[in-house]
């Protein structure tokens, strides 16, 4: 697998040891040669999709906003936007095949909410994102800007500037945010079991048992012990990731665990399928939990 493609399966955006560990560092150092893979910070590359937003927003005198803004930022996203998502005042007259080039959305920008005149602020960007896109495309989103220490919850909880009827909507993901969510895998899986009812899920969860140190599972609801792990063959190519990862998952099982490994594809493509999953697993352990109390 390409860079590229290995980088759109971090959601776009990655550090260096990310893509390294899936790649290698020769195909990472030829990717950023050749222009398919560009570094936007001190460790930190992305997909080169900011050249193309930038000049279409102003080829339209407007302003880069939701997911091409965050690809901007070099935040990781779900999945990328499709076409340069640029905003232009209502009334505006944009022809029809610059239409069928660029993700239109009629809405002005404040220059204060503006960063160079072309892009959203980083805080404006996170409201838009979590007002307008799916929760968990929007979660994505915060988390990963969080995560990267690019937006102050302080800052982000501040909603006088927001219409009314958007509050709710972002209050809600800005609620679910986390800065140790590990990239938008682990996020999907995150915002699904948000919606499970009974399952109180947390990301990066230290487990021991008998022998010590277990690891660090992807998320854990401790109260019912019920282990979700995003599966990627991206991170356990080797005999010996492969051996370790066993070994941890006997484990957390013979520790009471129940864990359910989730892979990519369903978690990004098959959410429903996901759900369905671990609302067994809260009915399995609710219902051991009520015989061991009865």
């Amino acid at each position: 697998m390409r860079v590229a493609e290995h980088l759109t399966r971090l959601g776009g955006v990655a550090r260096r040891h990310e893509l390294e560990a899936c790649a290698g560092r020769a195909a990472l150092e030829a990717a950023v040669a050749a222009g398919t893979v560009r570094r936007v910070a001190r460790g930190r590359y992305a997909l080169p999709t900011d050249d193309e937003a930038r000049a279409a927003a102003h080829r339209l005198s407007g302003t880069v906003v939701l997911l091409s803004a965050a690809a901007h930022w070099g935040w990781a996203t779900k999945v990328p936007a499709g076409l340069p998502q640029v905003a232009v005042p209502r009334g505006r007259k944009v022809p029809a095949d610059v239409q069928r080039e660029v993700d239109i959305r009629w809405r002005s920008v404040p220059p204060a909410q503006r960063v160079d005149g072309w892009v959203t602020s980083k805080a404006r960007t996170v409201h838009d994102c979590a007002a307008l896109l799916p929760f968990d495309e929007a979660l994505c989103v915060l988390d990963s800007a969080l995560r990267f220490g690019d937006v102050s919850p302080v800052d982000l909880h501040d909603l006088t500037e927001v219409p009314p009827r958007m509050r709710p909507r972002i209050q809600r993901v800005l609620d679910c945010g986390s800065d140790l969510a590990f990239g938008p895998f682990e996020t999907v899986l995150r915002a699904i079991a948000l919606d499970v009812p009974g399952l109180d899920v947390r990301p990066q969860v230290a487990i021991r048992d008998a022998d010590g140190f277990v690891g660090r599972v992807d998320l854990a609801d401790e109260r019912l012990r019920i282990v979700i792990e995003a599966d990627s063959h991206a991170f356990h190519a080797g005999a010996a990731d492969f051996a370790r990862d066993c070994e941890r998952y006997s484990r957390l099982t013979c520790d009471g665990w129940i864990v359910i490994r989730v892979p990519w594809r369903m978690a990004m493509h098959e959410p429903e399928r996901v759900r369905r999953l671990l609302e067994r697993a809260v009915a399995l352990r609710t219902r051991c939990l009520i015989c061991a109390i009865s």
